[in-house]
């Protein structure tokens, strides 16, 4: 499973006070009181916001509606050729959540999308990065298509490396680690994934840190995975079961669930 990545300000020391409580309420999976921080009023705020709501549709399965609502805002305030591109990205992701949680198949619309922000948003630009992410993430999960996403995720990486986005570097390691895993690359799979908890864990990013765990752990051998295991349970039940995708991962694999 997949998920958003965009690194805000907020996330060091000295930043713009609202910015460092929308990513505290964000990391903690506190998506809808971070939203209503933002007043979208403005194009970089209502996109903002936007896409703090597509990303709870994504943990959470819940909340298209305001998603929705928030995007519409967000497209009628974008103006300038790179703020109507980020508003296309956010709208190609959430037609993407939607269709990999079978909400709806909107797997056209979300390649429509990103390539409609692919045109706007030019190479180099500060969203190009994340908009190369989420075309991998297409790629591989709904196209499956493993030689493009990884030369997405790589174009991502290398993205994110230029601009000093941590966030988005945690998530392009981890996905190209899923590939290299999928490969039987072990050892190159255990480094990304390692690399992507260690910088969740440095960014205070809760809500991302028990998909990491899940992923080392699928790279590791006893006991270390199940401790790995163990401790992703603890923060999935401390946020109440979310992201709500993890559940079937961690499922206790007694013998009773195994037949149940």
């Amino acid at each position: 499973m997949a998920h958003t990545a965009m690194s805000g300000t907020g996330t060091t020391a000295g930043d713009d006070p609202l910015q460092t409580a929308v990513w505290r309420l964000r990391s903690r999976a506190c998506w809808a009181d971070a939203a209503a921080l933002l007043q979208p009023v403005t194009a970089p705020a209502a996109l903002q916001r936007a896409s703090l709501l597509v990303e709870r549709c994504l943990y959470t399965e819940q909340g298209w509606e305001d998603a929705e609502d928030a995007l519409r805002t967000a497209e009628a305030l974008a103006h300038a050729d790179e703020e109507r591109g980020a508003a296309a990205c956010e709208r190609g992701y959430l037609a993407y959540a939607a269709t990999l949680h079978t909400v709806r198949d909107r797997a056209d619309e979300a390649r429509a999308a990103l390539g409609r922000a692919a045109a706007l948003i030019p190479p180099g630009a500060s969203g190009r990065a994340l908009l190369d992410f989420r075309r991998g993430l297409l790629a591989e999960n709904l196209t499956g298509s493993p030689q493009s996403a990884r030369a997405a995720y790589r174009r991502a990486h290398a993205g994110a490396t230029a601009l000093g986005d941590p966030l988005l570097l945690s998530f392009t390691w981890r996905h190209l680690a899923g590939l290299s895993l999928r490969d039987g690359e072990l050892v190159e799979a255990r480094h990304g994934f390692a690399e992507s908890l260690r910088i969740r864990e440095e960014l205070g990013y809760l809500v991302g840190t028990a998909p990491a765990l899940v992923s080392l752990a699928d790279a590791e051998s006893e006991p270390e995975a199940s401790r790995l295991r163990e401790e992703a349970r603890r923060l999935f039940r401390l946020l109440g079961g979310v992201p709500t995708w993890l559940a079937r991962q961690l499922a206790p694999t007694t013998p009773d669930a195994a037949t149940a």
